[in-house]
């Protein structure tokens, strides 16, 4: 039987197994045994299977052997990339390594590295260390200087394909994973090294800075009065040049030069005429260096966003600039200059991108593109200069790039151009030779003796891979012609995920495994002969002799037992299917003799309890779900039996009729989860579960359940009746009517009583159902005293919100209350009205007096909770203009009565007993838990924990948190932020930007009416608290995409290069 038309795993399993229908374990044969374990199951060709068939013990085909078979590659033998592509290819340059975000140091260093006259004038820095450095150590140079010096020779001599530049990045301080502004980067490296080669004692080493880059300008200015001309002489490393509103080069330059008004309030003060005149301001160009570099003023400061952006304007730029019309004075001056390097910014952000450059060869005018670790020359008829495709540019340009004469080169992303001055035609090419010192080019000698080395042990490694490989290449094809079975021959079986594991190289083989393939008889599962293969006994010789491992499973392995039981279990199973349909129709009859009780749970799932306890019969069970060994013929069969007991929605039940078991042993009281069945059902369902409990119709229900139940019910009447009473007792307490009021005090009485709100709130819910919650045994007043027994609360404090912790009672509910429960310290208020004249206001005091010490603590808490939180809850509510916004609702002191008892219902897991920041006092009291210490600290936190102890539930969990409304009403347009109290504006406006999609330079946000402007103050400083309404007004989005890119970028405030060793920190 071919495998394209062999039917699946599931139909072969089923086929080694139907002769049980016709076949009794007792009659069992050699030949019922080798259909259950699929021996003659026909092999699979090759070609004709797509994958290995798990189902067949003779399929060998799609293990792995596809790799071996045939011609062999041999790059499939090991995972070394060959060394030599790491190798310097002849007549090419040395890339640098980008480690991280460095991308921008690189091309700077290869445009330094090919400016000879920098180069041969750093070869010549005296450095003792690296002349007297040993050989036998690696060398570690100190100074700027000596890195630079030891990076350009291995830039030049170095037969790697690149090199690793951490050493010098690492001292300059430079973060490898943040990105920094380039133009900004050059000017402070070349100042540093100026300031480096300034303190050689070589003269001719002290200004090359300054004789290669640095150009001299004067700012003059001309007073309109008097004619008078001052000039400020300046010196200069490079010319920005703005770009905006310009095309090429030249107008650039032009607008650089041009002449500036000095007018109004900007008038310029003329010491000729001793006043403030009008003036006119412009740049004179006196020297230019021979190096010239013109910064593109490409990343600018938006002040409408706050940050820097990058402009995309395209630049006409020539291959040959004339310099000689700028220039004033001297006119002997080389003013024509050859472009010999464009630095490149891909991307369209100014905080995000990728830095590259294009570099003349001073030797060949070859032109080459460096991208950090790869080198590029850049060939062709038509030299674009200057050009890079954006990356992660999410808006189209609209604009096309312009066309440019011969030349000349435009692009959009050249943010710095080099231009060295012209030689002469009859300039001695001895000028374009650096040699490298002897004392350097040892050091260079000895990186490339190590990189040779690497490549060497590299080899080394790839050939022994290959060697192996190649062994095994024979071994395998060997092996593979002798795995099959024949007829008639010898066999064993071997695990099939070790043959797939020694054909992947990829893994080390180990020795054969046959453990977890055998059965409680020490033999061959049959449930597992589909994770075995049958191979030839002359194959499993050499594999045991090469590897090792056991048991062996030979022909003799094939278990006469595990066939036997499964055949019982099989035939067993197909009486069931009759017998489930019989007794599901003969429990519908009427009983017409003695019947059986039997529980409902179980009737409606014996069949699977019936499955179970057949295969717990095979003692091959080791899960509780009742599978073999393996996944054997009938798992689908549970996998239904399961569903049928889920759609009964029953527990899983282990032994038949234990539902109806009470915990004595006795049948339970419960008449409504059993039924009555015939004597016949019994006996049939008893035929499968011998060990049953047997319950007959005059079997007594257990009487120590009874008596339970009958208690349970007395209790419960009782609960009832103290409910009633208690609520008819205290009837407008409950009904929270005529309530007395602090705000108002009631005539007539000079004294309130207070107890917690959480007192009342757990009475109440034990009178609504005094069946489902205990009874309230004590009042608990001592959560509102501090550790020294005094009050916590003023009058005043009462009256502006601290009410809503506690309930006030009439004199006469008092006395109630203390009649019928516990009261562990009374608390009154008390108002002196009718001593005090009329003009005067009240007086009010309470008993026990008010602690001042720990109210002075409690207060210095809430003060500091407003400045120091964190994680703490604000809303911004966005206003749409031209619309009224919602009037904001008060912040209430308490919900009403039905909201309360909503909110309630809806967390009843906080109960005083399961909370876990109470505990139960001897005298049934709930009561916080109050930390051990003495002294204003803790009475500070007891004072907090008096202040929240009986808030209603929804704010229990708000523990020692500044007191809000219990509930806030979130309108439409408002969101939810988390945020702490050291937190700027700033990262703020950023979070708002990602819930709204509103950029933070088009949010107006305000608080209380009082505008929030100052980005890096923080939200405590700013007066926002928890639970904070911060309005929002959007303006129209600015349609720059670029801009809001860098909003995304800049979440912290730039800090540049500070603390880096190119500000000499």
């Amino acid at each position: 039987m071919l495998c394209s038309i062999m039917a699946p795993r599931l139909q072969l399993e089923k086929a080694a197994w139907r002769w049980v229908e016709t076949v009794k374990p007792e009659e069992i044969s050699q030949e019922h045994i080798e259909l259950a374990y699929r021996v003659n199951v026909p092999a699979c060709k090759r070609g004709t299977c797509r994958r290995n068939c798990k189902g067949n013990p003779n399929c060998l085909v799609g293990i792995g052997e596809q790799a071996w078979l045939g011609e062999i590659d041999e790059d499939a033998f090991h995972n070394i990339d060959d060394p030599n592509s790491e190798r310097r290819d002849k007549n090419t340059f040395v890339g640098l390594t980008n480690l991280g975000a460095t991308c921008y140091v690189n091309t700077f260093l290869q445009v330094w590295f090919h400016n000879l006259e920098l180069r041969r004038s750093l070869y010549q820095c005296s450095s003792s260390r690296a002349q007297e450095h040993n050989a036998e150590s690696d060398y570690e140079p100190q100074s700027i200087c000596e890195h630079l010096q030891y990076l350009f020779a291995l830039l030049q001599n170095s037969n790697r394909r690149y090199i690793d530049p951490s050493g010098l990045v690492k001292a300059l301080g430079l973060d490898t994973g943040q990105q920094q502004d380039a133009q900004e980067f050059s000017k402070l490296f070349l100042s540093l090294l100026e300031d480096t080669l300034s303190k050689q004692k070589n003269p001719n080493l002290q200004h090359v800075i300054q004789q290669q880059f640095c150009g001299q300008f004067s700012y003059v200015t001309v007073c309109n009065t008097c004619g008078r001309a001052s000039a400020l002489p300046s010196k200069f490393l490079e010319l920005e040049l703005n770009i905006q509103g310009h095309k090429n080069l030249t107008e650039c330059v032009t607008e650089f030069l041009k002449e500036e008004k000095l007018d109004g309030d900007n008038r310029y003060f003329c010491e000729s005429c001793q006043s403030k005149q009008s003036a006119t301001r412009r740049i004179r160009l006196h020297s230019l260096p021979p190096t010239l570099n013109l910064q593109l003023m490409r990343f600018v400061f938006d002040r409408q966003t706050g940050h820097k952006k990058k402009l995309n304007t395209f630049i006409s730029f020539p291959e040959q600039l004339d310099m000689g019309p700028f220039l004033e004075g001297i006119q002997d001056q080389k003013c024509v200059y050859e472009l010999s390097a464009v630095l490149i910014h891909r991307g369209i952000s100014a905080y995000s991108g990728h830095y590259i450059a294009h570099v003349k060869d001073a030797c060949t005018s070859d032109w080459y593109k460096f991208n950090d670790e790869e080198i590029e020359k850049m060939e062709g008829k038509k030299l674009q200069l200057g050009v890079e495709e954006d990356i992660a540019e999410t808006v189209k340009s609209q604009t096309r790039k312009p066309k440019c004469g011969k030349g000349y080169h435009c692009s959009r992303n050249a943010y710095m151009l080099v231009y060295k001055v012209q030689e002469e035609e009859n300039t001695e090419p001895t000028g374009t030779n650096v040699e490298v010192p002897a004392f350097l080019q040892r050091l260079v000698d000895r990186d490339n003796h190590k990189f040779e080395e690497w490549c060497s042990e590299m080899s080394d490694m790839r050939k022994q891979s290959v060697d192996k490989g190649k062994a095994k290449h024979e071994e395998v094809k060997e092996l593979y012609e002798l795995l099959p079975a024949t007829d008639g021959q010898p066999y064993e079986f071997i695990p099939l995920e070790w043959l797939k594991k020694w054909l992947d190289d990829s893994t080390a083989t180990k020795e054969i495994d046959n453990s977890h393939f055998l059965c409680s008889h020490g033999k061959l599962h049959p449930d597992k002969v589909g994770d075995t293969k049958r191979v030839s006994q002359g194959a499993a010789e050499l594999l045991y002799h090469r590897y090792g491992g056991g048991p062996r499973l030979e022909g003799l392995s094939l278990c006469k037992e595990c066939v036997s039981q499964r055949c019982r279990v099989l035939r067993l199973k197909n009486q069931l299917n009759e017998d489930f349909k019989e007794v599901s129709n003969l429990v519908k009859r009427t009983l017409s003799d003695e019947g059986f009780w039997v529980g409902k749970a179980s009737l409606r799932s014996w069949k699977q309890l019936a499955m179970e306890q057949l295969e717990e019969d095979e003692h091959e069970t080791k899960h509780s779900n009742g599978q073999t060994n393996g996944q054997g013929p009938h798992s689908n069969s549970s996998k239904d039996f399961s569903s049928e007991l889920s759609e009964g929605n029953e527990e899983e039940m282990k032994t038949f009729n234990e539902d109806i078991v009470c915990t004595h042993g006795r049948l339970s009281i419960l008449e409504t989860e059993r039924r009555l069945v015939s004597s016949e059902v019994w006996t049939k369902l008893r035929a499968y579960f011998p060990k049953a409990p047997e319950f007959t119709q005059n079997q007594e229900a257990c009487q120590q359940c009874l008596t339970l139940e009958q208690e349970e019910k007395d209790n419960e009447a009782v609960s009832k009746m103290m409910a009633l009473d208690q609520k008819n007792q205290l009837l407008n307490l409950f009904q929270e009517k005529n309530r007395p009021l602090l705000t108002k005090w009631p005539q007539g009485t000079d004294v309130l009583y207070i107890v917690p709100l959480f007192f009342v709130d757990e009475w109440k819910k034990f009178i609504r159902r005094p069946t489902k919650s205990s009874p309230v045994s004590s009042v608990g007043n001592s959560l509102l005293l501090c550790p020294h027994g005094g009050f916590m609360f003023t009058y005043d404090s009462l009256v502006s919100g601290d009410a809503q912790h506690i309930a006030l009672l009439w004199p006469s509910e008092w006395e109630v209350i203390s009649r019928l429960f516990m009261v562990d310290q009374p608390i009154s208020i008390h108002c002196s009205q009718q001593a005090t004249p009329p003009e005067q206001a009240p007086q009010y005091t309470t008993q026990p007096d008010l602690c001042w010490e720990c109210r002075e603590g409690f207060i210095f808490q809430q003060q500091r909770d407003l400045r120091e939180y964190t994680q703490a809850t604000v809303y911004i509510r966005k206003v749409i203009e031209d619309k009224r916004m919602m009037k904001e609702a008060a912040p209430e002191l308490n919900a009403s009565s039905s909201e309360a008892e909503e909110e309630r219902e809806e967390h009843p897991k906080v109960d005083g007993e399961k909370d876990p920041d109470f505990s139960q006092s001897a005298d049934g009291a709930k009561r916080l838990k109050l930390s051990d210490g003495s002294g204003p600290a803790s009475a500070a936190a007891a004072a907090s924990v008096a202040s929240t102890a009986s808030l209603p539930v929804s704010s229990v969990s708000k523990l020692g948190s500044i007191r809000r409304s219990t509930r806030h009403r979130k309108l439409r347009g408002e969101k939810a932020l988390i945020v702490s109290a050291n937190q700027t504006l700033k990262e703020l406006k950023i979070q708002i930007m990602h819930a709204f999609s509103v950029a933070p330079f088009d949010q107006n946000l305000s608080i209380d009416g009082k505008s929030l402007t100052d980005d890096s103050a923080t939200l405590g400083s700013l007066g926002i608290i928890p639970e904070s309404i911060i309005c929002l007004k959007a303006d129209e989005p600015i349609a720059d995409y670029a801009a809001m890119d860098d909003a995304y970028q800049v979440r912290m405030p730039e800090e540049g290069f500070k603390g880096t060793g190119l500000l000499g920190h």
